[in-house]
Order: structure tokens, then sequence, then C-alpha cells
């Protein structure tokens, strides 16, 4: 596998993947779907993170002819029951509006003791291949929310996101500490055997 098609427009999810894979020690040139003409959006109309991932995955790997990797995640707020966990990326109503997304969910849990503000972020990946094989890997990184927006690193919810062990939130540290423990850069970690074999 020398090419490998993120189902994404997200760029900074491909330089992140190419990152993390590349320190895995794998030569393998991540693209993203902006770099196809005619791929068409996939409606994440799944009730679980890998159910969307499968579906992303699906659809670009029968558009482009080349191996295609799709990750569906979200916060998971242990207040809220696990949301917005499949809707953070459109929790207040816009697809990708980090900011009111993150505002909404501030204003959720205004109310919330901070004892009971644990949270955790969860990404599901899904590889499919042209010859129709399909794996699925998860990654998880548990922590805690913070009232306070902290950093300007990272993306999402990430300014309000302390993980476990740590005293910054996410946005506060660097690539390389957050790809270390990020549920991101476990589940691509995870799908590293698969992708070199």
């Amino acid at each position: 596998m020398r090419q490998l098609v993120l189902a994404s427009r997200n760029v900074k999810k491909a330089v992140e993947m190419q990152r993390i894979l590349g320190e895995a020690g794998l030569d393998i040139q991540v693209l993203s779907v902006a770099d196809f003409d005619g791929v068409p959006e996939v409606a994440e109309t799944g009730a679980t993170f890998e159910a969307n991932a499968l579906l992303k995955a699906r659809a670009v790997c029968a558009a482009t002819g080349l191996p295609a990797v799709a990750d569906d995640s979200g916060i998971c707020v242990d207040e809220l029951n696990g949301m917005p966990g499949i809707l953070s990326a459109r929790w207040a109503g816009r697809h990708g509006d980090d900011d009111a997304n993150l505002q909404l969910l501030l204003d959720q849990l205004a109310d919330t003791p901070d004892e009971r503000l644990g949270a955790q972020f969860r990404c599901v990946i899904a590889l499919v291949t042209p010859d129709g094989s399909e794996h699925v890997v998860e990654g998880e990184m548990p922590g805690r929310l913070v009232r306070e927006r902290q950093g300007s690193n990272g993306f999402g919810y990430d300014p309000i996101f302390v993980p476990d062990g740590f005293t910054q939130t996410s946005a506060e540290l660097s690539a390389a500490e957050k790809d270390a423990i990020s549920h991101r850069g476990k589940a691509l970690r995870a799908l590293v055997p698969l992708i070199g074999s």
C-alpha cells in the first residue's frame, strides 16, 4: 500500500494522519478527498461511530479505487449520557462550527458540579480496500472538561478538555504530546499493522 485516501476534507486530520503514520515508520502518502474530482459528500447517517466510519470509507474507496480510511470521532460527556458523541461536529446545529459547538456544550454543563465533568474523546477508524476487505479499530482518550477555554493548538473541543494525567488542555499540548495519548493517535497506531501488511 503506497497511497491512502482519507475520507475527509479536513486538512488538519490529513496532516495529523500523515505525521502519525510516518512516525510509525510507514512510507505512505495520505491523500484527502479534496485531491480528487467528483468524490461525493457522504452523509453520516449511522447510529454509531463505527457505522459512520464504514459508510465514508466504503464510498471513498469505491469513488477513488484506492484504499480509504475514514474516522468518526467525538467527545462523550458522562453527565450527558455520552453525548454529543456522534453529533459532536454538529452539536450546535451547523457541521464544523467548532466555536458554537464548544460554547453550547459549556452552556449545557453550566450547573454541573466540577466533579461530574468527566468525558472522553472516542475515535473509530475504518480501512476499506479495493479488494473488499474491511477493518475497524478504535481509540479512546479519557479526561475531564474545564469551564474556560485554554490553548490554541488542536481543534474542536480541545480547548476545554484535560486528558487524564495532565493539567493542560489538549489545546495546550504540542502535536507530539497529543499524538502520543490521543484517541485518534491510538486508533491510527492500531491501524499500522493492517496498513503495513
